[in-house]
């Protein structure tokens, strides 16, 4: 190793050691800015964090089984500007529909008939105790295989309940708590609209990523719910897992076949309805996750901006300070790339104490909120080492100007100066 090698580490070194008696020697306003860069690090830090938990969170509830699964609709999901006007002209998806599906495309597993309104809540009743308005779904014997929601207690309504239209209902997590909270409500009636329903089954907690809204819900035999509830607004859909073997490709291009052949459509002509899958679900949800993920770092970056112009305007006022002790230096041999080198590490040593305070507070905030909202948390050592060094880079950044300014003074001016 070379003396001019030593040389440079020496001076590193002594800037470092300056730079911690200036904090000492202005804890005050040095403290408010380690705070500011602190927080809006830990802002930062904490927000990332819980997206990618909740990231995770979504394609864990979207998973099926650890299997693929598509959905066949009147039209596409995810289209904006649908004509609901055509739309509503298409043909209904039927339970034959489904049937065929089953018995004709092998690379399915199970299949399922539902239908709902989506727009339309419903409210059930118990001797004097109801609901919160709830969705209710009508569907098939495999609903929650597909779907893998575990059942709580009791059981799920057979295929042959399904054929003979019986008045049996399943109830989400959240209708069982708000009627049988402190009673088994297996083999008890529930009222929905002017229909008795016996209760079989209930839902186990399903700690979703939307929260308890997920578990408001209640599912009944599709046949019934088109005996007793049907209206032209119904938009009936199908939905089925993929056999192992297969892929989504094989499912969807079987599935397309089969549904054309059914409705009679010419090759050149356009399909009337639409197969979505479980990769479109999971493509949807990361852009649009990392499009609020990019928002929220914007908004909490102004923050750290805001911070950065305090480190300059600390620094300016360090320079008007120290400008006889910029004079001394300049005339035992410092040269400007020195004055330089020194302010821009007496302002990256403020930042980068902030930062690495801030990273500290943010993952810790981070768990706080996951646990809070049962997301899952996942530290990233890669995010950690990025806030840290960006903390640096404000300092590095917004510290150049004052090191500019203190490298151009003049030395006998600067000695002078009282």
């Amino acid at each position: 190793m070379n003396k001019k090698t030593v040389s440079k580490k020496s001076l590193v070194g002594e800037n470092i050691r300056q730079a911690f008696d200036i904090i000492r020697t202005h804890r005050m306003r040095s403290g408010l800015l380690i705070l500011g860069v602190a927080i809006g690090i830990m802002t930062i830090l904490a927000m990332v964090t819980v997206m990618s938990g909740l990231v995770r969170k979504i394609n864990k509830d979207l998973e099926s089984a650890n299997r693929p699964y598509l959905f066949v609709t009147r039209y596409d999901l995810f289209e904006a500007g649908v004509d609901e006007e055509e739309m509503l002209r298409r043909k209904k998806l039927e339970p034959e529909d489904a049937e065929a599906l089953r018995n004709l495309c092998p690379a399915l597993d199970r299949v399922c008939y539902l239908v709902s309104q989506g727009d339309i809540a419903f409210v059930l009743y118990r001797e004097g105790e109801h609901t919160s308005p709830i969705e209710l779904d009508g569907a098939s014997h495999t609903f929650p295989e597909i779907f893998s929601l575990p059942i709580e207690h009791g059981r799920y309504f057979s295929e042959i309940e399904v054929s003979h239209r019986k008045r049996v209902v399943v109830l989400g997590y959240g209708p069982a708590q708000d009627l049988f909270s402190h009673e088994n409500p297996i083999g008890k009636y529930v009222n929905i609209e002017k229909h008795r329903y016996q209760v079989i089954g209930t839902f186990a907690d399903r700690k979703h990523f939307i929260g308890s809204i997920s578990d408001n819900f209640a599912v009944i035999p599709h046949t019934s719910y088109r005996k007793d509830f049907q209206r032209d607004r119904d938009d009936p859909a199908i939905a089925a897992n993929v056999k192992g073997g297969y892929t989504l490709k094989d499912a969807e291009e079987q599935i397309v076949n089969v549904m054309r052949v059914r409705r009679g459509l010419s090759p050149g002509e356009k399909s009337n309805f639409f197969v979505v899958t479980s990769t479109a679900f999971l493509e949807m949800v990361s852009k649009v996750t990392f499009a609020i993920s990019g928002v929220l770092v914007v908004i909490a970056s102004i923050g750290l901006l805001v911070g950065g112009i305090g480190v300059m305007n600390i620094m300016l006022i360090s320079v008007a300070e120290r400008t006889r002790e910029i004079g001394i230096r300049r005339a035992i041999g410092a040269n400007r790339r020195d004055i330089v080198q020194q302010f821009l590490m007496e302002s990256a040593t403020l930042t980068g104490i902030g930062g690495v305070i801030g990273t500290g507070l943010g993952t810790v905030f981070a768990i706080l909120i996951s646990r809070q909202i049962h997301f899952p948390f996942q530290f990233s050592f890669g995010w950690t080492i990025t806030a840290v060094l960006f903390s640096v880079s404000v300092g590095v950044v917004f510290g150049i100007y004052p090191a500019r300014r203190a490298a151009a003074l003049d030395p006998v001016d600067a000695l002078r100066y009282e």
